[in-house]
């Protein structure tokens, strides 16, 4: 694995689960990518945990706020200045949802809604910077499910400075766009299939990395998670979604070499 020094600006730098069960989602994850959670002892934090391998950083687990917070992985997007980027947010025709706020002395998060629904956060490091490993088990890929995506992709382009690449997926397929940063792919967006339920907004969804989708999909079935897309190829390698036991969805994704 490699180490990350630092929170990269305008990219992917945090996620993390609001669950309405930490003990038993930490049990989930640790069985099925090979996690080691350790809860924060700071009252502060309420039960905050930070998922590692091999001691490194990969991802957080807390408790939900509230019971009406859906239970779901949050992506969060590096940047050197939470406050001019909220101010960027509403420019473009987003939410501010969560101004940004201090998290102890870890940093400065914000919550943001897009123009097409979606929730997506910023984080603006002080101590703590973000991922720190790559490799199985952390954090693989992001990608936006909008219905409307069309209406997601300037707010993107002017908030973040992402540009993109729109790639064919074939007949009745919707095309997939990519969001690159510099040179650098660092996201995906999609019309949402529309025959997802109406009640259903427009989300990200975060992929995990894992080194063989087939064998970590049996075992999350067995840990109790729910099929939501069994095993199948892409063009760029093989991937699985899943719903967590406690109900946020997620990715299991091998690239190709």
């Amino acid at each position: 694995m490699t180490e990350r020094a630092a929170t990269a600006t305008n990219r992917p730098a945090w996620v993390d689960l609001s669950t309405p069960d930490v003990a038993a989602s930490r049990a989930f994850y640790e069985q099925v990518l090979g996690w080691q959670v350790e809860i924060s002892p700071d009252p502060a934090y309420g039960g905050y945990g930070i998922a590692k391998i091999d001691g490194k950083d990969v991802a957080g687990i807390g408790p939900k706020q509230s019971p009406e917070q859906p239970t779901v992985w949050s992506l969060y997007i590096g940047t050197d200045d939470a406050a001019d980027l909220a101010a960027r947010v509403q420019r473009a025709g987003g939410t501010v949802v969560g101004p940004p706020f201090p998290v102890g002395d870890q940093g400065t998060m914000a919550i943001f809604q897009d123009p097409a629904g979606a929730f997506i956060s910023a984080w603006q490091a002080d101590t703590m910077n973000g991922f720190q490993v790559t490799g199985a088990g952390a954090y693989g890929w992001a990608e936006l499910n909008a219905r409307g995506v069309d209406r997601a992709l300037p707010f993107y382009a002017a908030v973040f400075g992402w540009t993109t690449r729109t790639s064919d997926m074939g007949e009745g397929n919707p095309p997939y766009v990519e969001f690159l940063a510099g040179a650098d792919s660092v996201a995906g967006a999609w019309e949402m299939n529309p025959a997802m339920p109406p009640e259903v907004p427009s989300y990200w969804m975060v992929y995990f990395n894992v080194d063989d989708v087939d064998a970590a999909f049996r075992r999350a079935l067995d840990a109790g998670a729910s099929e939501m897309m069994a095993p199948q190829d892409f063009p760029g390698g093989r991937f699985a979604i899943i719903g967590d036991p406690q109900g946020a969805t997620l990715g299991l994704l091998r690239l190709s070499a």
